[in-house]
């Protein structure tokens, strides 16, 4: 089993980092190989709403960075999947916003019932704000989300100093390991236990509500 874990903030080795690190190594120790997919600092287009997602080969996006055809592939080929970001102004960066977008717009029936969870970091205040708005994606994409103690956050500003936050990786710390106990549940189960809707699946239904 494997997790892809995508790092949102443009610093490769600051907190973000740290506490996704933190987070896979709790991973590891219970089997569960981890991959930390860098994507804050890198440049992504904004989705376009072209719709050539839906009838292209692989359901690519039009728009075909290799950083971004690395990570949606790393993200569709995994077991679980891990989004991290810092709070800038009270959300997430923009070069990990656009990426979202384009992947969730893309692949989000590759990650429906996949595990899914976040972590964010700030200074101070923001951290619930960004946690909230990764949610959003697991929720839309119909990830399973393991729990924990509290708010998935953590906090510091200079390098390093999310590692003095105990409450904050000892809540991002049962976060991981609830996530390898999800994942080695829903791998048990695989062959025995049919998932949700797939025998009846519905066609999904859209109200606009201005018609």
């Amino acid at each position: 089993m494997k997790v892809a874990a995508l790092n949102g903030s443009p610093n490769r080795d600051g907190n973000t980092a740290l506490a996704l690190s933190h987070m896979a190594d709790s991973l590891r120790e219970d089997g569960i190989e981890t991959e930390i997919i860098q994507i804050g600092g890198q440049v992504f287009h904004g989705c376009a709403a072209c719709g050539h997602c839906r009838t292209s080969e692989e359901h690519m996006c039009a728009f075909k960075e290799d950083a971004f055809v690395h990570a949606v592939r790393g993200m569709r080929t995994a077991d679980g999947i891990i989004l991290g970001a810092p709070a800038y102004y009270a959300g997430i960066p923009g070069d990990m916003k656009s990426f979202l977008d384009r992947a969730f717009f893309s692949s989000s029936s590759y990650f429906r019932y996949k595990v899914g969870t976040v972590v964010a970091i700030a200074r101070r205040a923001g951290a619930v704000n960004t946690a909230s708005q990764l949610m959003n994606f697991l929720n839309l994409a119909e990830t399973i989300t393991p729990p924990s103690q509290y708010w998935m956050a953590a906090y510091g500003m200079e390098k390093g100093e999310v590692m003095s936050d105990e409450e904050g990786l000892q809540t991002i710390r049962k976060n991981a390991q609830a996530m390898a106990w999800l994942l080695k549940i829903i791998d048990a189960g695989k062959g025995m236990i049919p998932a949700p809707n797939e025998a009846r699946r519905e066609r999904r239904v859209f109200t606009n509500f201005i018609r």
